[in-house]
């Protein structure tokens, strides 16, 4: 079904807020996600040539680097090495890839990093100057509801350092979040409206894509593997088995403890649950068989090309298509998000425009 972002409300703290922009995180992401498939295969970098200088041209070429380098500045305010590493071990870890990145790719994801902080300083910028009442009490307030995800505050402070962060840094990233977000809702939300027309047309357009649930089903099999290469006795001697197991059931035999006993798939280690799935996903045969079921019924052995089945279903939905009514309140409020993230882009590239960007 339809996933809906909701509007782009720009996050800016680490650990649970990440110093990014929340509209601007898929852009950054974009070279992290390249990186992903990448080190799927290889994943580690590259190690660097070796050179035959001496070590002190190599102290020349490569110069030891900061934290607290300046790797940009945005009208004075100055945005160091910390702070774009940082928001790049966020979206990695967000991202589930591999470390370490091969170097390039590692480049290119801190150089998107780069500008979208860049990005989000402008906004802060341009927020700082709208008065906000009780701006400290929000803080306070929006720090605490951070720590409360965590288990402990030893837990939380283990993730702060994870991220390379300090209570000041906390602090100083809540506050960006509260304001931008003020200035967001008064500046751009408030604005956005989205018609009937629009979020019908929405609906319409995305009728077959989101809107409609094929008929799925889920099911535990027991499976009696065989291949290409099984021999002619060794498949009947399968099949025989799967038929005493079949036998086994219909006699009262548990099904999860058959399957981990006795299933060749790696499935066995769940009982046999494959989970949920929708027609199209298994070999027909199966399929066949298992949209079949009635809910706790089990089938005679079925035989594919992996071998030979026995299949117990646990569940079945039938098709359906969810109405317009019941998600016009979402189809607007994701089309007020994009309306309001489209503002901001606009925004951004007009102060882009005037403001004064350096990058040392």
């Amino acid at each position: 079904m339809f996933s809906f972002r909701k509007t782009g409300a720009p996050i800016l703290a680490a650990l649970l807020i990440v110093s990014l922009p929340a509209w601007s995180v898929n852009a950054a992401e974009a070279p992290v996600k390249a990186a992903t498939k990448k080190t799927e295969v290889k994943v580690k970098a590259k190690e660097p040539a070796k050179s035959k200088k001496r070590p002190q041209e190599q102290a020349k070429v490569q110069p030891k680097t900061s934290p607290d380098d300046v790797m940009a500045r945005v009208n004075g305010t100055s945005i160091t090495r910390l702070e774009v590493e940082r928001a790049v071990k966020v979206m990695l870890a967000q991202n589930n890839v591999p470390q370490p990145l091969e170097p390039e790719i590692m480049e290119q994801a801190q150089a998107a990093a780069l500008d979208q902080l860049i990005s989000a300083e402008l906004l802060y910028q341009e927020a700082a100057k709208l008065e906000m009442k009780d701006l400290d009490k929000l803080v306070a307030e929006k720090i605490a509801q951070n720590k409360a995800k965590f288990s402990s505050e030893a837990e939380f402070d283990q993730a702060m350092k994870g991220v390379d962060m300090t209570p000041q840094d906390m602090q100083d990233f809540s506050r960006k979040d509260i304001l931008i977000n003020n200035f967001i809702e008064k500046r751009f939300a408030a604005k956005a409206a989205v018609t009937d027309l629009e979020a019908r047309k929405f609906y319409d357009d995305n009728l077959d894509k989101h809107f409609k649930k094929p008929e799925s089903a889920r099911a535990s099999h027991i499976l009696i593997g065989i291949d290409d290469e099984t021999s002619t006795e060794d498949r009947m001697k399968a099949s025989e088995k799967a038929e005493a197991i079949w036998k086994q059931l219909k006699a009262g035999g548990d099904f999860e403890a058959i399957a981990k006993a006795d299933s060749t798939c790696p499935s066995s280690a769940q009982g046999g649950d494959l989970g949920t799935f929708s027609r199209g996903q298994m070999v027909p045969p199966f399929e066949k068989a298992a949209f079949a079921l009635m809910p706790g019924e089990i089938s005679e052995v079925v035989e594919t090309d992996f071998g030979y089945h026995i299949i117990k279903l646990t569940e079945k939905q039938e098709a359906s298509t969810q109405s317009f009514n019941s998600q016009k309140e979402r189809i607007s409020e994701f089309l007020k998000g994009e309306k309001v993230q489209t503002a901001i882009n606009q925004f951004i590239t007009e102060q882009r425009k005037t403001a004064k960007i350096e990058k040392p």
